[in-house]
Protein backbone atom coordinates (compact mmCIF):
# COMPACT_ATOMS: atom_id res chain seq x y z
CA UNK A 1 0.00 0.00 0.00
CA UNK A 2 1.58 3.00 -1.14
CA UNK A 3 1.36 5.64 1.72
CA UNK A 4 3.81 8.10 0.76
CA UNK A 5 2.53 10.29 -2.12
CA UNK A 6 5.54 11.48 -4.65
CA UNK A 7 4.64 13.76 -7.43
CA UNK A 8 5.10 12.45 -11.04
CA UNK A 9 7.75 14.26 -13.17
CA UNK A 10 5.28 14.84 -15.64
CA UNK A 11 2.33 16.16 -13.44
CA UNK A 12 5.29 18.49 -12.65
CA UNK A 13 6.01 19.69 -15.45
CA UNK A 14 2.30 20.21 -16.69
CA UNK A 15 2.10 22.29 -13.82
CA UNK A 16 4.77 24.54 -14.22
CA UNK A 17 4.00 24.71 -17.79
CA UNK A 18 0.78 26.32 -16.65
CA UNK A 19 1.99 28.45 -14.00
CA UNK A 20 4.64 30.02 -16.73
CA UNK A 21 1.45 30.27 -19.46
CA UNK A 22 0.02 32.07 -16.55
CA UNK A 23 3.11 34.34 -16.04
CA UNK A 24 3.52 35.06 -19.52
CA UNK A 25 0.01 36.28 -19.75
CA UNK A 26 0.47 38.66 -16.90
CA UNK A 27 3.41 40.52 -18.06
CA UNK A 28 2.11 40.70 -21.37
CA UNK A 29 -1.10 42.30 -19.84
CA UNK A 30 1.21 44.44 -17.81
CA UNK A 31 2.44 46.30 -21.07
CA UNK A 32 -0.69 45.72 -23.50
CA UNK A 33 -3.83 46.34 -21.35
CA UNK A 34 -3.36 49.90 -21.06
CA UNK A 35 -6.21 52.66 -20.81
CA UNK A 36 -9.99 52.88 -19.08
CA UNK A 37 -11.38 50.00 -20.50
CA UNK A 38 -7.96 47.08 -21.14
CA UNK A 39 -6.80 48.59 -17.65
CA UNK A 40 -9.91 47.80 -15.96
CA UNK A 41 -9.91 44.08 -17.90
CA UNK A 42 -6.53 43.92 -16.58
CA UNK A 43 -7.86 43.87 -12.78
CA UNK A 44 -10.87 42.47 -12.68
CA UNK A 45 -9.54 39.34 -14.46
CA UNK A 46 -6.84 39.31 -11.81
CA UNK A 47 -9.11 39.92 -8.96
CA UNK A 48 -12.08 37.70 -9.53
CA UNK A 49 -9.07 34.53 -10.31
CA UNK A 50 -7.56 35.18 -6.89
CA UNK A 51 -11.01 35.65 -4.96
CA UNK A 52 -12.07 31.89 -7.05
CA UNK A 53 -8.94 29.94 -6.42
CA UNK A 54 -9.01 31.35 -2.43
CA UNK A 55 -12.54 30.41 -2.16
CA UNK A 56 -11.70 26.66 -3.54
CA UNK A 57 -9.07 26.50 -1.08
CA UNK A 58 -11.00 28.23 1.81
CA UNK A 59 -14.20 25.62 0.40
CA UNK A 60 -12.44 22.38 1.49
CA UNK A 61 -11.64 23.31 4.57
CA UNK A 62 -15.45 24.20 5.31
CA UNK A 63 -15.70 20.92 4.21
CA UNK A 64 -13.89 19.38 6.58
CA UNK A 65 -15.31 21.18 9.56
CA UNK A 66 -18.85 20.22 8.54
CA UNK A 67 -17.87 16.87 8.44
CA UNK A 68 -15.83 16.54 11.20
CA UNK A 69 -19.18 18.43 13.21
CA UNK A 70 -20.84 16.19 11.87
CA UNK A 71 -18.94 13.16 12.81
CA UNK A 72 -18.85 11.41 9.45
CA UNK A 73 -16.24 9.11 8.53
CA UNK A 74 -16.83 9.45 4.36
CA UNK A 75 -14.32 12.13 4.48
CA UNK A 76 -11.64 10.38 6.35
CA UNK A 77 -10.30 8.13 3.80
CA UNK A 78 -9.38 11.00 1.42
CA UNK A 79 -8.79 13.18 4.33
CA UNK A 80 -5.14 14.24 3.67
CA UNK A 81 -6.43 15.50 -0.11
CA UNK A 82 -9.09 18.06 1.70
CA UNK A 83 -5.88 18.87 4.11
CA UNK A 84 -3.79 19.67 1.23
CA UNK A 85 -6.04 21.73 -0.76
CA UNK A 86 -6.74 23.95 2.35
CA UNK A 87 -3.11 24.44 2.96
CA UNK A 88 -3.26 26.11 -0.68
CA UNK A 89 -5.05 29.24 0.86
CA UNK A 90 -2.37 31.08 2.41
CA UNK A 91 -0.70 31.41 -1.21
CA UNK A 92 -4.31 32.29 -2.70
CA UNK A 93 -4.72 34.44 0.60
CA UNK A 94 -1.92 36.64 -0.33
CA UNK A 95 -2.10 37.02 -4.35
CA UNK A 96 -5.90 37.99 -2.94
CA UNK A 97 -4.48 40.46 -0.44
CA UNK A 98 -1.88 42.55 -2.68
CA UNK A 99 -4.99 42.76 -5.30
CA UNK A 100 -7.36 43.88 -3.01
CA UNK A 101 -4.97 46.72 -1.96
CA UNK A 102 -4.38 47.32 -5.23
CA UNK A 103 -7.81 48.14 -6.09
CA UNK A 104 -8.80 50.23 -2.62
CA UNK A 105 -5.96 52.23 -2.12
CA UNK A 106 -4.69 53.06 -5.77
CA UNK A 107 -6.75 54.81 -8.37
CA UNK A 108 -9.19 51.14 -9.36
CA UNK A 109 -12.37 53.20 -9.21
CA UNK A 110 -13.82 51.26 -12.19
CA UNK A 111 -13.86 48.27 -9.84
CA UNK A 112 -14.86 49.74 -6.44
CA UNK A 113 -16.70 53.15 -7.11
CA UNK A 114 -16.45 53.47 -3.43
CA UNK A 115 -13.10 53.99 -3.42
CA UNK A 116 -12.81 57.15 -4.82
CA UNK A 117 -13.59 60.30 -2.53
CA UNK A 118 -14.46 62.28 -5.45
CA UNK A 119 -17.56 60.24 -6.35
CA UNK A 120 -18.76 59.39 -2.99
CA UNK A 121 -18.86 63.04 -2.28
CA UNK A 122 -21.40 63.74 -5.45
CA UNK A 123 -23.21 60.28 -3.99
CA UNK A 124 -25.41 60.32 -0.88
CA UNK A 125 -25.80 56.47 -1.61
CA UNK A 126 -22.47 56.32 -1.50
CA UNK A 127 -21.65 58.51 1.45
CA UNK A 128 -24.48 56.14 3.49
CA UNK A 129 -22.58 53.12 2.81
CA UNK A 130 -19.01 54.97 3.50
CA UNK A 131 -18.85 53.57 6.99
CA UNK A 132 -18.33 49.99 6.07
CA UNK A 133 -17.16 50.62 2.43
CA UNK A 134 -13.62 52.18 2.52
CA UNK A 135 -10.33 51.40 2.14
CA UNK A 136 -9.35 51.49 5.68
CA UNK A 137 -12.06 49.39 7.14
CA UNK A 138 -11.82 46.90 4.51
CA UNK A 139 -8.14 46.52 4.30
CA UNK A 140 -8.34 45.81 8.46
CA UNK A 141 -11.43 43.19 7.84
CA UNK A 142 -9.18 41.33 5.11
CA UNK A 143 -6.55 40.81 7.07
CA UNK A 144 -8.68 39.72 10.14
CA UNK A 145 -10.46 37.25 7.85
CA UNK A 146 -7.44 36.08 5.73
CA UNK A 147 -5.47 35.81 8.32
CA UNK A 148 -7.57 33.27 10.52
CA UNK A 149 -8.81 31.34 7.93
CA UNK A 150 -5.24 30.54 7.21
CA UNK A 151 -4.76 29.78 11.19
CA UNK A 152 -7.41 27.78 11.51
CA UNK A 153 -6.53 25.97 8.27
CA UNK A 154 -2.96 25.65 9.92
CA UNK A 155 -3.89 24.36 13.67
CA UNK A 156 -6.53 22.06 12.11
CA UNK A 157 -3.56 20.32 9.95
CA UNK A 158 -1.32 20.72 12.57
CA UNK A 159 -3.73 18.44 14.55
CA UNK A 160 -4.42 15.62 12.19
CA UNK A 161 -0.51 15.31 11.82
CA UNK A 162 0.01 15.26 15.89
CA UNK A 163 -2.82 12.23 15.46
CA UNK A 164 -0.70 10.53 13.58
CA UNK A 165 1.90 10.00 16.43
CA UNK A 166 -0.90 9.84 19.08
CA UNK A 167 -1.75 6.22 21.05
CA UNK A 168 -4.09 4.18 19.12
CA UNK A 169 -7.30 4.45 20.44
CA UNK A 170 -6.67 7.70 22.00
CA UNK A 171 -9.03 10.49 21.13
CA UNK A 172 -8.43 13.46 22.88
CA UNK A 173 -7.11 15.33 19.42
CA UNK A 174 -9.86 13.93 18.01
CA UNK A 175 -12.85 16.13 20.15
CA UNK A 176 -10.30 18.82 20.25
CA UNK A 177 -10.62 19.17 16.30
CA UNK A 178 -13.89 18.92 17.06
CA UNK A 179 -14.18 22.04 19.35
CA UNK A 180 -11.52 24.00 16.65
CA UNK A 181 -14.09 22.76 14.01
CA UNK A 182 -16.76 24.29 15.44
CA UNK A 183 -15.57 27.60 16.48
CA UNK A 184 -13.72 27.49 12.83
CA UNK A 185 -17.67 27.40 11.32
CA UNK A 186 -19.09 29.81 13.54
CA UNK A 187 -16.72 32.57 12.55
CA UNK A 188 -16.81 31.56 8.66
CA UNK A 189 -19.95 32.38 8.59
CA UNK A 190 -19.59 35.90 9.93
CA UNK A 191 -16.19 36.60 7.76
CA UNK A 192 -18.48 34.76 4.84
CA UNK A 193 -20.77 37.46 4.86
CA UNK A 194 -18.91 40.23 5.00
CA UNK A 195 -16.18 38.90 2.81
CA UNK A 196 -19.20 38.62 -0.15
CA UNK A 197 -20.63 41.95 0.35
CA UNK A 198 -17.17 43.67 0.57
CA UNK A 199 -15.11 41.95 -1.73
CA UNK A 200 -17.60 40.74 -4.48
CA UNK A 201 -21.38 42.73 -4.25
CA UNK A 202 -19.86 46.01 -3.88
CA UNK A 203 -18.60 45.94 -6.95
CA UNK A 204 -22.10 46.85 -8.33
CA UNK A 205 -22.16 48.87 -5.29
CA UNK A 206 -25.63 50.10 -5.61
CA UNK A 207 -26.90 46.69 -6.04
CA UNK A 208 -27.48 44.39 -3.04
CA UNK A 209 -29.45 40.93 -2.04
CA UNK A 210 -30.19 39.43 1.38
CA UNK A 211 -29.42 35.54 -0.03
CA UNK A 212 -26.12 36.79 -2.25
CA UNK A 213 -23.76 35.13 0.69
CA UNK A 214 -25.57 32.07 0.85
CA UNK A 215 -25.32 31.81 -2.86
CA UNK A 216 -21.76 32.59 -2.89
CA UNK A 217 -21.36 29.68 0.05
CA UNK A 218 -23.26 27.20 -2.14
CA UNK A 219 -21.46 28.06 -5.13
CA UNK A 220 -17.60 27.26 -3.44
CA UNK A 221 -18.69 24.31 -1.71
CA UNK A 222 -19.61 22.41 -5.10
CA UNK A 223 -16.89 23.59 -6.77
CA UNK A 224 -14.82 22.44 -3.41
CA UNK A 225 -16.11 18.93 -3.66
CA UNK A 226 -15.37 19.02 -7.34
CA UNK A 227 -11.75 20.04 -6.87
CA UNK A 228 -11.44 17.75 -4.17
CA UNK A 229 -13.01 14.44 -6.41
CA UNK A 230 -10.64 15.38 -9.02
CA UNK A 231 -7.46 14.79 -6.93
CA UNK A 232 -9.30 11.56 -4.95
CA UNK A 233 -9.42 10.29 -8.69
CA UNK A 234 -6.47 11.49 -10.18
CA UNK A 235 -4.44 9.76 -6.57
CA UNK A 236 -6.49 6.80 -7.54
CA UNK A 237 -5.24 6.99 -10.98
CA UNK A 238 -1.82 6.99 -10.05
CA UNK A 239 -1.87 4.23 -7.59
CA UNK A 240 -2.26 5.86 -4.53
CA UNK A 241 -5.38 5.71 -2.04
CA UNK A 242 -5.90 2.31 -2.82
CA UNK A 243 -8.88 2.15 0.01
CA UNK A 244 -10.60 4.43 -1.95
CA UNK A 245 -13.88 2.14 -3.59
CA UNK A 246 -16.74 2.89 -5.41
CA UNK A 247 -18.43 3.36 -2.13
CA UNK A 248 -16.42 6.84 -1.86
CA UNK A 249 -16.79 7.88 -5.16
CA UNK A 250 -20.42 7.54 -4.91
CA UNK A 251 -20.36 10.00 -1.96
CA UNK A 252 -18.35 12.66 -4.02
CA UNK A 253 -20.91 12.19 -6.68
CA UNK A 254 -24.14 12.55 -4.16
CA UNK A 255 -22.56 15.52 -3.11
CA UNK A 256 -22.02 17.10 -6.43
CA UNK A 257 -25.40 16.23 -7.23
CA UNK A 258 -27.33 17.71 -3.96
CA UNK A 259 -25.53 20.76 -4.37
CA UNK A 260 -25.95 21.69 -7.48
CA UNK A 261 -29.82 21.23 -6.45
CA UNK A 262 -29.24 23.81 -3.52
CA UNK A 263 -27.26 26.14 -5.64
CA UNK A 264 -29.90 26.25 -8.17
CA UNK A 265 -32.46 26.77 -5.22
CA UNK A 266 -30.63 30.04 -4.20
CA UNK A 267 -30.21 31.38 -7.63
CA UNK A 268 -33.92 30.67 -8.32
CA UNK A 269 -34.98 32.08 -4.52
CA UNK A 270 -33.06 35.15 -5.64
CA UNK A 271 -34.20 35.99 -9.34
CA UNK A 272 -37.90 35.43 -8.41
CA UNK A 273 -37.42 37.64 -4.95
CA UNK A 274 -35.48 40.25 -7.53
CA UNK A 275 -37.80 39.45 -10.79
CA UNK A 276 -41.40 40.28 -9.07
CA UNK A 277 -40.19 42.86 -6.41
CA UNK A 278 -39.50 44.90 -9.81
CA UNK A 279 -37.56 47.48 -7.60
CA UNK A 280 -34.71 49.22 -10.28
CA UNK A 281 -32.29 49.22 -7.70
CA UNK A 282 -32.38 45.26 -7.26
CA UNK A 283 -33.23 44.50 -11.32
CA UNK A 284 -30.49 46.36 -12.79
CA UNK A 285 -27.97 43.45 -11.81
CA UNK A 286 -29.72 40.93 -13.98
CA UNK A 287 -30.49 42.96 -16.97
CA UNK A 288 -27.32 43.30 -18.16
CA UNK A 289 -26.31 39.52 -17.55
CA UNK A 290 -29.64 38.08 -18.36
CA UNK A 291 -30.73 40.69 -21.58
CA UNK A 292 -27.68 42.48 -21.95
CA UNK A 293 -24.39 41.33 -23.78
CA UNK A 294 -23.80 37.92 -21.29
CA UNK A 295 -27.01 36.42 -21.57
CA UNK A 296 -25.60 33.81 -23.58
CA UNK A 297 -23.12 33.15 -21.02
CA UNK A 298 -26.45 33.35 -18.47
CA UNK A 299 -27.76 30.38 -19.61
CA UNK A 300 -25.03 28.25 -20.38
CA UNK A 301 -24.55 28.95 -16.38
CA UNK A 302 -27.52 27.54 -15.70
CA UNK A 303 -27.07 24.17 -18.22
CA UNK A 304 -23.82 23.30 -16.66
CA UNK A 305 -24.40 23.98 -13.13
CA UNK A 306 -27.95 22.77 -12.64
CA UNK A 307 -29.49 20.68 -15.60
CA UNK A 308 -25.89 18.53 -16.78
CA UNK A 309 -25.33 17.76 -12.92
CA UNK A 310 -28.96 16.78 -12.13
CA UNK A 311 -29.63 14.66 -15.37
CA UNK A 312 -25.86 13.17 -15.42
CA UNK A 313 -25.83 12.12 -11.53
CA UNK A 314 -29.38 11.00 -11.03
CA UNK A 315 -28.67 7.70 -11.33
CA UNK A 316 -26.83 5.42 -9.37
CA UNK A 317 -24.79 3.88 -11.41
CA UNK A 318 -23.76 7.11 -12.84
CA UNK A 319 -22.09 8.39 -9.32
CA UNK A 320 -20.36 4.96 -9.19
CA UNK A 321 -18.70 5.38 -12.34
CA UNK A 322 -15.06 7.04 -12.48
CA UNK A 323 -15.15 8.14 -15.91
CA UNK A 324 -18.57 10.35 -15.43
CA UNK A 325 -18.18 11.69 -11.77
CA UNK A 326 -14.14 12.92 -13.62
CA UNK A 327 -15.90 14.60 -16.14
CA UNK A 328 -18.84 15.97 -14.16
CA UNK A 329 -16.26 17.11 -11.41
CA UNK A 330 -14.81 19.39 -14.51
CA UNK A 331 -17.52 20.52 -15.84
CA UNK A 332 -18.96 21.61 -12.33
CA UNK A 333 -15.66 23.39 -11.75
CA UNK A 334 -15.88 24.95 -15.12
CA UNK A 335 -19.66 26.12 -14.65
CA UNK A 336 -19.06 27.81 -11.41
CA UNK A 337 -15.88 29.26 -12.76
CA UNK A 338 -18.48 30.99 -15.02
CA UNK A 339 -20.86 31.67 -12.57
CA UNK A 340 -17.99 33.64 -10.57
CA UNK A 341 -17.10 35.32 -13.82
CA UNK A 342 -20.54 36.60 -14.20
CA UNK A 343 -20.57 37.75 -10.62
CA UNK A 344 -17.29 40.42 -11.63
CA UNK A 345 -17.44 41.11 -14.81
CA UNK A 346 -20.55 43.35 -15.78
CA UNK A 347 -20.50 45.91 -12.82
CA UNK A 348 -16.72 46.96 -14.24
CA UNK A 349 -16.70 46.75 -17.92
CA UNK A 350 -20.36 46.47 -18.62
CA UNK A 351 -20.52 45.20 -22.54
CA UNK A 352 -16.77 45.53 -22.75
CA UNK A 353 -16.09 41.91 -21.88
CA UNK A 354 -13.66 39.25 -23.23
CA UNK A 355 -12.45 35.30 -22.76
CA UNK A 356 -9.36 35.81 -24.73
CA UNK A 357 -5.76 35.23 -24.04
CA UNK A 358 -5.11 37.25 -21.24
CA UNK A 359 -8.76 35.74 -19.30
CA UNK A 360 -7.39 32.14 -20.14
CA UNK A 361 -3.63 32.39 -19.87
CA UNK A 362 -4.38 33.95 -16.31
CA UNK A 363 -6.67 31.09 -15.39
CA UNK A 364 -4.31 28.32 -16.52
CA UNK A 365 -1.66 30.25 -14.35
CA UNK A 366 -4.24 29.41 -11.62
CA UNK A 367 -4.73 25.94 -12.35
CA UNK A 368 -0.81 25.29 -12.39
CA UNK A 369 -0.03 27.35 -9.14
CA UNK A 370 -3.04 25.00 -7.57
CA UNK A 371 -1.99 21.77 -8.98
CA UNK A 372 1.52 22.76 -7.46
CA UNK A 373 1.07 23.76 -4.34
CA UNK A 374 -1.68 21.04 -3.63
CA UNK A 375 0.57 18.09 -4.89
CA UNK A 376 3.42 19.57 -2.67
CA UNK A 377 1.06 19.31 0.41
CA UNK A 378 0.10 16.27 -0.04
CA UNK A 379 3.56 14.53 -0.27
CA UNK A 380 4.45 15.99 3.22
CA UNK A 381 2.78 13.60 4.93
CA UNK A 382 1.32 9.83 4.57
CA UNK A 383 -2.12 9.62 2.82
CA UNK A 384 -3.49 7.20 5.07
CA UNK A 385 -4.33 8.65 8.89
CA UNK A 386 -2.94 6.06 11.24
CA UNK A 387 -4.94 6.77 14.64
CA UNK A 388 -7.99 8.21 13.23
CA UNK A 389 -10.62 6.64 15.15
CA UNK A 390 -13.05 6.52 12.21
CA UNK A 391 -10.57 5.43 10.19
CA UNK A 392 -11.57 1.75 9.88
CA UNK A 393 -15.69 2.71 9.05
CA UNK A 394 -14.13 4.89 6.53
CA UNK A 395 -12.66 1.97 4.73
CA UNK A 396 -15.50 -0.41 5.06
CA UNK A 397 -18.01 2.77 4.46
CA UNK A 398 -21.08 1.63 2.45
CA UNK A 399 -22.83 4.55 0.69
Amino acid sequence: MKEQFVMPAKLRTISIVLLAIGILALIIGIFALNGPVSGTRFWIVLFFNAIFFLFMTLGALIVLCAATLAQGSWHIAYRRVIEAIFMAMPVFAIIAFIIMMCLVWGDKSAIYAWADKSLVAHSKLLQKKSAFLNPTFYTILAVIMLGLWTYFGYHIRKLSLKEDLSTAGTTKIFWKTYRVAAIFVAFYYVSNAVSTWQWIMSIDVNWYSTLFMWYIWASLFVSSIAVITLFVILLRNLGYLEWITYEHLHDMGKFMFAFSIFWMYLWFAQYLLIWYGNIPEETTYFTIRAWGSYHTLFYINLIINFCAPFLILMTRDSKRNYTIVAYMAILVFIGHYLDFYLKFMPGPLKNNWHIGWYEIGITLGFIGLMILVVTRNLSKAPLFLKNHPYMKEAIIHQS
